[in-house]
């Protein structure tokens, strides 16, 4: 769809979305994908090439864990969990993303009221 984001620019907020996904509760891969999707009315499409790569790297980090249950359809799956250093990290990378996307922002000419909400 030419309505898409460039894969590019997506890649570093990728592990990001992950991690607030799972902030919420434990999750398989294909439920975290349609969580991201859903929550960007559809202009995020989480492809399972990247999804499943990003998962090994943040249990690799100790930002997840995993355990194998079964699905809604009763089927054998690895579910996804936040761990204490993951929600730590979680809060960092939102902190530097709201820097980040402020400072874009100003950069393209949005008004952004003052940090404290003055103008």
């Amino acid at each position: 769809m030419a309505n898409r984001p460039n894969p590019e620019m997506l890649k570093g907020t990728l592990d990001m979305m992950i991690l607030r996904t799972l902030a919420q509760g434990d999750a398989h891969g294909h439920t975290i994908a349609k969580i991201i999707e859903r929550g960007s009315e559809d202009v995020l499409e989480v492809e399972q090439g990247s999804l499943y790569p990003a998962l090994h790297r943040l249990e690799d980090r100790g930002w997840v864990s995993s355990y194998w249950g079964a699905s809604a359809n009763n089927r054998r799956a690895k579910f996804y969990q936040l761990t204490a250093v993951g929600r730590k990290r979680l809060l960092h990378e939102t902190q530097h993303w709201r820097r980040m996307a402020r400072a874009i922002a100003l950069v393209m000419g949005e008004t952004i009221p003052a940090r404290g909400g003055k103008s």
